[in-house]
Formats: C-alpha cells, structure tokens, sequence
C-alpha cells in the first residue's frame, strides 16, 4: 500500500513568490499540513523522506503545451494518457492539454473523447483543456482563421463537457469581442494571440474580459509603419502597458530573446509574467529526428529548438518545464522564490487554482524534490507520490 502521509525531512522549501527557508514539510490527505521543524510525535506514522538539504518546490504548472516525448494531446485517449504519464519526471504535475480547433466533426469527436478522459487521470492535475483557436486573425502554426461565432463556442464547450480552462483569441478577428464576453460569464480565462492587432483592438479586447497573452512576442506581429520613422504601437504595447493583462514566455532562448522576458517583467513584475513550453512533438527527447503525424519530420537539438527537417522552420517547441526555469533563473536578476513563482503561483492565479501552485498549510501536495541540477528526484501529485527517480530517498 503507497502511503497516505509524508514527512519531506530537512530540505530547503520554495514560498513561491516569499522566501525560500529551511526545514521539514508534512504532508497528509493529500494536503501540506505544516512546514518549518516538525516533531516526530507530530509526524507520527507518516512515510520518512530524507531531503539532505535539497530545494522542494511546487509542482510546475503548464498552461499550454500540446505535446511531449513522442506523443500528442490531440491524439485521443491513448495519446493523451501516453503524453501525461511522462510529465512528473519533468515536475509538471498541472497541465493543460494544448488543442487546435476546427469546425469539423473530428474535432468535436476529439474533444469529447479527450474530455471523457480527463477524470480517469492521476497522475497529474488536469483542470481540462486550453483550446488555441479557432478565432484566430493569423494562423501561425496550422490553427484555423476564423471569425468570432458564439453558435461555434457553445458547440465547442458542449462537445468539452464545459471542460474548457482557456480559450486562445486574437484580439483582431472580425467579431471576436462577443466570444470573448461570452468566456468570461462562464469564467473561462481568455488568452490573446497570434495577431497583427492594432492597440486600440487589443485594448477592446482586454476590455471585454481577456487577461493574458499566451506565448508572447511569438507571433504577435507589429502594425505596418504608415509613417516613416514612427515606430507602429500594436498587440505588443497595449498588453504591456495595461495592468489587467499577465504574459507567458517559452523560455528555450529560440523562440524570444531573453532580454524581451526582462522587459516583460520590467513592466509586469515577477507575479505577472508565467513560463510554458508551448512543446509538442520531442519535447524531453535526446537531439535527433522524430517523425510527426503531419506527414514531415522535425528535427530536435537544444540549440535551434524543434524544427521542420528540410524547410529548417520552428515546429513549436522542445522544451521542457524544467528547462524552462532552470533558463529563466539564469536569465532573470531576481530571487528565485520570485522565478519560481513564474511556474508554479503564477499560472495557478491565472486559472483561478487556489490551492495549487503554493507550499503552505491548506495547499494541495504537489510536490517536487529537486537535485542540484533541477532534475526531479522525486513528485507528488495531490500526495501521492508518482515518480520517483532515486529509490534511496525514501
């Protein structure tokens, strides 16, 4: 029988966004019961893990990925279970499967079957799935260009279950401030993307109830100059300047510049700015080439990202969550409990998770034990232990 309760002995635990300090973490029902020096008559029976030091943290939260190893989320119910069973060797241990839309009746048949699948799930938290599209102004990477059809929306969310937990717009599609409005009564966060928006439009889109740009810089093109030495003002601008709005990055140094992360974090502070991965197919894989469903093969190296084998263009992203922090606690002049946060606090504020993303009394227990490296030795989800990369710590 797994055990129900833990104490996580002398580690240096992460308050994302507070302090790091240095102590034991206890942990029963699924739930942080304590934190700092526990006697062991407090402890009692629970299951003894020796963290000789090392940093325990929150699970990491991905709130758009469509992909990893060599699966995919859209690739129905044995993708989906084959994609998250390899999360918590990463320390993901909330995600959000990452959809691309259509109007089609495959997708509906998708979504339904992805939905359904959802609650057989435990190894990660999955509060359901972020669809990027269909109201896209600019495909980018295949998604779908249509305009904004709340008829379409209610179809989608019914084929969901309502299990939607992002929806991604761009702020410039022909009649999309309806969807929006429509998201944000039934609490649907609103992400923007994938634009060419004026800031005007954008700043109507926060209006109406938007409050996050997703994989930002990253296709959200700048207005054309109309007058020469003008710099045009868009997307871009609007969202950094307006306090409503949080910004995601993919932080693998190919797809943004660190120095625009900075900038971001310039204009939004830490609690603004989240890390995602944006990944699909070979994310976590050794550099090499790996077919795709999409008849092409996409070349992985930690160097140039992922990209189509013979036209050498980005084929979304291999990176993973850890990587990801690791990149940004070298990128970023901050504390870490701030970088942290950017994985952890941060994206579940943004989903509204009130007890994840946190290590503290009344939290939920997902868990990560790190080594020096940020390799995930050991991670909890909801308290139970779910990957364990090094048998001695227990």
């Amino acid at each position: 029988m797994k055990p129900s309760s833990w104490l996580i002995r002398d580690v240096r635990f992460v308050e994302p966004g507070r302090r790091i300090a240095s102590g034991d973490v206890l942990v029963r029902q699924g739930r942080i019961t304590a934190t700092g020096t526990i006697a062991p008559d407090v402890a009692g029976d629970a299951a003894r893990v020796e963290g000789r030091g090392r940093l325990l943290t929150p699970g990491l939260i991905d709130v758009h990925t469509h992909g990893i190893g060599r699966n995919l989320y859209e690739g129905g119910a044995t993708g989906l279970r084959s994609a998250v069973a390899d999360l918590a060797r990463f320390g993901v241990t909330t995600v959000l499967p990452t959809v691309i839309p259509f109007d089609r009746p495959e997708t509906f048949a998708l979504l339904k079957e992805l939905t359904e699948t959802l609650p057989q799930l435990t190894c990660v938290n999955l509060p359901g799935l972020h669809l990027e599209g269909p109201f896209m102004a600019v495909g980018g990477a295949a998604c779908p260009t249509l305009p904004g059809n709340v008829d379409l929306l209610e179809r989608l969310l019914t084929a969901c279950h309502h299990r939607i937990a992002a929806m991604s717009v761009s702020p410039d599609t022909p009649g999309v401030l309806p969807v929006i409005h429509r998201l944000r009564e039934k609490g649907i966060p609103v992400f923007l993307t994938h634009t060419r928006a004026t800031a005007e439009q954008t700043e109507a889109a926060l209006n109406a109830g938007a409050t996050h740009a997703t994989h930002f810089y990253d296709v959200f093109y700048a207005p054309a100059e109309t007058d020469p030495g003008v710099r045009p003002v868009g997307a871009v601008e609007a969202i950094l300047a307006d306090p409503r709005a949080s910004v995601d990055f993919i932080a693998d140094g190919v797809h943004v510049h660190p120095t625009a992360i900075r900038a971001a974090v310039a204009a939004k502070g830490w609690a603004g700015v989240v890390l995602i991965t944006d990944s699909n197919i070979g994310a976590g894989l050794p550099a090499g080439v790996y077919p795709t469903p999409w008849g092409f093969a996409i070349r992985v190296s930690p160097e140039t990202a992922a990209r189509h084998e013979t036209k050498h263009s980005l084929a979304g992203s291999a990176l993973t969550m850890d990587r990801g922090i690791a990149n940004l606690l070298r990128w970023l002049s901050l504390p870490p409990e701030q970088v942290w946060a950017m994985g952890t606090l941060n994206p579940a504020r943004l989903l509204g998770l009130d007890r994840k993303g946190r290590l503290e009394p009344g939290a939920d227990a997902d868990l990560v034990l790190w080594d020096d490296t940020l390799t995930a030795q050991m991670t909890w989800v909801n308290g139970n232990l779910v990957y364990e990369k090094e048998a001695n710590l227990v």
